[in-house]
């Protein structure tokens, strides 16, 4: 069987997870979650998890065109560059894998008018929000359902 590949994408200042306004982001640190993810992507048949974080906006579209095509299935949470990021969502739209995109915070009702749309929705296959870590995986998943044909191989 070939290496099923999670990688989990995260974008600007969730390296500040822990910290930074936890009634929206909640108290568990971006290492917490990471490991959360790579056990639960192990139990569900990935055969490994890359996590990536940068609060640089080149570098993560670098990320994701490196792993458009050798991941399985992808995890993104690009942070504030939801908002606005082109850049991101045409990366994105290279990515051959099915992505879910994931957001900690109920974006959809945050307070700021502009927090509410996602410039990168409609390249992703699912949008989940507002369920903390626990919508990381429910991510992960949603993906191992749709990335394990019959036999363990990769659908396409």
């Amino acid at each position: 069987m070939s290496e099923r590949l999670l990688a989990v994408l995260h974008g600007c200042n969730l390296n500040m997870l822990g910290e930074r306004d936890p009634a929206h982001y909640g108290r568990q640190t971006l290492t917490e979650l990471e490991t959360l993810v790579k056990e639960h992507a192990a139990r569900s048949g990935f055969s490994a998890c890359l996590c990536f974080q940068t609060n640089h906006e080149g570098e993560l579209v670098e990320q994701i065109q490196k792993l458009r095509l050798s991941a399985a299935a992808v995890i993104i949470n690009p942070g504030a560059w939801t908002h606005y990021s082109y850049a991101i969502h045409d990366a994105l739209e290279l990515v051959r894998s099915p992505v879910v995109e994931v957001h900690l915070s109920d974006v959809a009702h945050r307070q700021e008018e502009w927090r509410r749309r996602s410039v990168i929705s409609d390249v992703c296959d699912r949008t989940i929000s507002g369920k903390g870590t626990e919508g990381y995986l429910e991510a992960v998943s949603w993906l191992a359902e749709r990335t394990a044909g019959p036999e363990g191989k990769l659908e396409t």
